[in-house]
């Protein structure tokens, strides 16, 4: 979801809470977001200790990881496919990460503003 729209849908519960019930309403809106902010949250630290349990830069398999990359997709939705934080290509202001499997094949992805923009296969020589 675009932030910008969740952000909007948040001011907008707030508004309507305090037009329909007053402060009463006001509080009631601020709770609502609160709550869905610490929902976001709580799923931030269940991926990232889910990934950080694993070896650095490990997946089960390269091919496979692959096959579900869709462009778009930010690092918060590759981290439970991958199981594992990716390995750094490149200094932190470039978004590149790599993960490989058992058998040496190796997935590289690029993520430009958050978001997956590339991604390759190399595979191990045979």
């Amino acid at each position: 979801m675009n932030p910008r729209v969740g952000w909007a849908l948040a001011v907008a519960a707030v508004a309507l809470g305090g037009w329909q019930w007053g402060w009463r309403g006001l509080v009631l809106g601020a709770t609502v977001v609160v709550f869905w902010l610490l929902l976001q949250f709580s799923r931030s630290l269940r991926v990232l200790r889910q990934a950080g349990s694993a070896p650095k830069g490990t997946v089960a398999n390269a091919v496979m990881l692959h096959s579900r990359l869709q462009t778009g997709m930010t690092l918060m939705q590759i981290l439970p496919i991958t199981g594992s934080l990716g390995e750094p290509l490149a200094p932190p202001p470039e978004e590149r990460f790599a993960w490989t499997d058992g058998g040496g094949d190796r997935v590289e992805v690029l993520l430009r503003d958050g978001r997956l923009a590339e991604w390759q296969l190399l595979r191990a020589d045979a």
